[in-house]
């Protein structure tokens, strides 16, 4: 099979700015939550340990999971990567759903900074699609930098991607509609994943989700440098987060696009997308211009950009009007897309 070029994208010419850019003001309701909060310090390698900590304290325990005995789930561990340790996946299955059944398949990457989280990460959201919109979900454990940098975490990724379009009819899902949905780096992961898939034809997923999604390495959009010091994701942790997951080479010439989807030159072929991101954080122009490449490549792409939106601000504080719109809008997209395919068997 031929490979498709996935080399740095062609750099536009450099626009002048000023010097101090103006910040995006928050959401008036998010402002009040992130000051309550109090200052969150940039993410440095030293703070890693912490903000692991941080993050298995908040992943969802058992009871969580099973949603009060509407959602059945268990965790395998799976073939890894060639050479590489065994990957371990959360399978989430509406409990009422017949063995038999042949329902959609999200397949979930956690956010974390490529450095934090773990399957039981960030799941609220995509556990209330197993329970209403009648998803099997796949939530898969991916390796973590810096320990582990680039390519071992989307190379676990795609070998969790294999092993669920193999194992659909077992987990009573259709292969033919698998979602990849990815917040954060886990959006990062997952774009790369489509890059990936597409490149070495394996399982196309039918659709990806990339919410607030980490694209780009070199970590100089205007709204990098514009939000630099503000909410809850700066430049400044931004570049610690890439640096980890490139082993030190951020923002280097010849970083490949699987690592950095924004870098990448071609993105024909790619599965149907849904982007969002906050007008007030750092990931907002580059999740803007690669929906405006997927456009410009044929992709059918929707793009929301939620105004004063930080980011995460969807999960702190969730029941921000922002947020409440942000996710039932995401539903509503995800609704159309099942309900457009085959009914369910």
């Amino acid at each position: 099979m031929t490979r498709r070029t996935t080399g740095d994208a062609p750099t536009p010419a450099p626009t002048a700015l000023p010097a101090d850019l103006p910040p995006v003001p928050f959401d008036p309701e998010l402002a009040a939550a992130l000051e309550a909060l109090g200052e969150q310090p940039p993410l440095t390698p030293q703070a890693i340990p912490a903000v692991r900590a941080a993050a298995a304290a908040g992943a969802l325990g058992d009871e969580a999971l099973g949603c009060g005995g509407e959602v059945v789930w268990e965790e395998r561990a799976v073939a890894g990567p060639a050479g590489a340790p065994e990957v371990t996946v959360l399978i989430c299955r509406p409990a009422a759903a017949p063995a038999d059944s042949r329902l959609p398949l999200v397949y979930f990457m956690h956010g974390g900074g490529m450095v934090a989280g773990s399957r039981r990460h960030l799941m609220s959201d995509v556990l209330v699609w197993t329970r209403t919109l009648r998803t099997v979900t796949v939530s898969v454990e991916y390796r973590l930098a810096p320990e582990h940098p680039h390519p071992a975490p989307l190379e676990d990724c795609y070998a969790g991607l294999v092993w669920s379009a193999r194992h659909a009819a077992e987990l009573g899902a259709d292969p033919a509609r698998i979602i990849t949905v990815g917040t954060s780096a886990g959006g990062g992961l997952a774009a790369g994943l489509a890059l990936l898939a597409r490149d070495r034809g394996g399982p196309a997923p039918a659709a990806q989700m990339l919410l607030s999604p980490m694209l780009d390495d070199r970590n100089d959009t205007c709204s990098s440098r514009q939000m630099a010091g503000r909410g809850m994701w700066d430049r400044a942790s931004n570049t610690t987060a890439w640096n980890a997951h490139l082993d030190g080479a951020a923002g280097a010439p010849g970083i490949p696009a699987h690592a950095a989807p924004a870098r990448a030159a071609d993105l024909t072929g790619l599965p149907p997308a849904y982007l969002d991101v906050g007008s007030a954080e750092t990931f907002r122009d580059e999740t803007v211009a690669y929906a405006g490449r997927l456009w410009q490549s044929g992709i059918p792409c929707e793009l929301h950009v939620w105004p004063g939106g930080f980011h995460g601000f969807d999960e702190f504080p969730p029941q921000a009007r922002l947020s409440r719109r942000a996710k039932e809008t995401r539903r509503a997209w995800l609704t159309g897309l099942l309900t457009a395919g085959q009914d369910d068997r």
